[in-house]
Formats: C-alpha cells, structure tokens, sequence
C-alpha cells in the first residue's frame, strides 16, 4: 500500500546494465515537505535512480512510486506537480531570459509568476540578456526559476550546479531552499552542499547504506584523534565502523562511523595523553563516510542498522 506520507518511495527497485547491478534493492521513502539529499560518488548509481523515479527509465525489477503514483505510468496530471532539473540546462541560447520564461510558461496551466520575479530579482538576472550570453550559474539559476515557477509538489534536482565553482553552488541551492521550502514543498537533489538538508541517503555501489536525519548522520561519523597514544595498546584495526586511520607524527586519526561508547572505550585503552572527538560538516561526513565504502556501517533511522 502506498503511504501518502512520503513523496517518493521505492520498493525493490533494481536496475542492471548488461551484467552489472548499478541499482541493487532500493527501498527508499522521502517524507512529504523534506528536503532530502540523495548522495553518492561518482557511478553509485544516483542518477540512474533518478531517471527511474521520473520515468525515464525503466527498472529491472522492484517500483517506484512518485506522488501516491508509479512512475512507469504517472498521469499528465501528476506530472504537472513535478520539476526536475538535471545537468546542461537545455536552454534556447538565441532567446532572452524575458522569451525563454514567456515560451516556457505557455506549456503550463499553471504558473506563479510572482514567484518566478522573486527568484529573477534575487539572482539579479537581467531579462533582457540573451541565454547564451549568461554564465553557467546563470543559465543554472534561469532553469531553476523557469521549474519553479511552474509552483511544483515534487522538486527534484539531480546535481544541476555540476560544474559550477563551490561558491556558486552552494549560494544556488541554499537559495533554492530560502524560497521553496516556504511553501512546503518537497525537495530530492543529489548534492552534498547544502547545510539545510533534513534527511541524507549515500548509495554505496548501488546500495542504500544510510538513510537518517542529517544530525544523526553527521553525528555519527566522526574523527577521532589521539594524541600520544600507545600503538601496541591500539585495537583499532578490526573495530566496527572504521573507515580511515592515519598517523600524522604523534597523533593517530581515525574516522568512525557509528560512533559510540565501544569506541570510547577502545580510545581509552590505547592510553593517550588526550582525545579529540571532532564532528564534521556533512560534505566532509560524506566525502570520510564514501572513502570508506563497505567499511563504513550502515546508518539508518536514528541509528545504525544490521544488513
């Protein structure tokens, strides 16, 4: 039965390519109004996820199902309620961003035009410019305001700012977050930065190994430093969770996911002079969390979860 509770949820979903599973079993749901991050290296098959999620390719096995329908076979009117922005953005280069909205807006029975000067005015993008004479965050920003205009339930983005400096990128979605998020919207996008994101996903390979809050996330993998510490009382090596260790002169890093008491406790008996917990900010938790593929434990819910 499908939940309307969530506005994405998948059962199963499985995807091959030739003999290689790039979608192994997802089962993901993305509570109603969140804004979730869909994260994962490069190849671990978000993208692949994303177009089965908006019908745009067809699963192996397993379901998809997007606003209470299955995406194989969402109706016209569903659809209506659904952005997706993607890599590219195929805009019409010869046109100016005053003719590209008044094309695109002829395509919809409904459109918020106040909402799309909002987000014009607050990227200062000049109506008259022509579209191949912006830059690659502008034509960026000029897609987001023509999909959200069309004042969509489900905004899902999949790395859109790919390519874009850091500064560019992460200004673009916080203010995609400022704007829709107000409305209560629900957002699925595939980049790590953001801070305002409520729930992550991280594919692994195919497979979903962390689905939680991102304070849980970020709380759970942590770097560990131990300063002065005895290497023959050390008992790191084989501990749950460890997905890196490193000596740097008389300190000894580690990053753990699912950080707890147990670690705690393999910490004291390696009889440093001090130890350091140090929490991450979510690009750095996932970028140790990746590193570590299958060595890092799964996280879900509130915590970590046995395969």
């Amino acid at each position: 039965m499908i939940d309307m509770n969530y506005a994405l949820q998948t059962t199963g979903l499985t995807k091959y390519f030739g003999e290689q599973c790039v979608v192994d079993t997802l089962n993901l749901k993305v509570p109603t109004g969140s804004v979730y991050g869909f994260l994962g290296r490069n190849g671990a098959g978000k993208s692949t996820t994303i177009k089965m999620l908006t019908g745009l390719l067809h699963p192996d096995r397993g379901s998809a199902h997007v606003l209470g329908e299955d995406a194989e076979s969402i109706s016209p009117q569903t659809r209506a309620r659904i952005a997706y922005i993607a890599e590219g953005h195929p805009l019409y280069g010869y046109m100016t961003v005053a003719q590209m909205t008044a094309f695109t807006r002829s395509f919809y029975a409904t459109w918020n035009q106040d909402l799309l000067e909002q987000i014009l005015d607050h990227f200062e993008l000049p109506q008259k410019a022509r579209i191949r004479r912006l830059s690659n965050g502008q034509r960026a920003q000029v897609s987001l305001a023509l999909a959200v205009a069309t004042d969509p339930e489900l905004l899902i983005l999949d790395d859109p700012t790919l390519g874009l400096d850091t500064v560019v990128r992460r200004d673009f979605l916080e203010s995609l977050i400022q704007i829709i998020q107000r409305k209560g919207r629900t957002i699925f996008f595939s980049s790590h930065i953001l801070s305002e994101v409520e729930r992550v996903g991280i594919l692994v390979d195919g497979v979903l190994r962390v689905d939680c809050p991102t304070d849980h996330f970020k709380q759970s993998v942590r770097k560990v430093v131990l300063t002065g510490a005895d290497p023959a009382k050390s008992q790191f090596a084989e501990c749950p969770g460890l997905v890196s260790r490193r000596v740097v002169g008389e300190q000894l890093e580690l990053v753990i996911a699912g950080y707890g008491e147990s670690h705690q406790k393999l910490a004291e008996a390696a009889a440093p002079r001090s130890i350091d917990v140090l929490e991450l900010n979510l690009e750095d938790a996932f970028i140790e969390y990746t590193r570590g593929q299958r060595r890092s434990i799964p996280l879900f819910g509130e915590g970590p979860r046995n395969e």
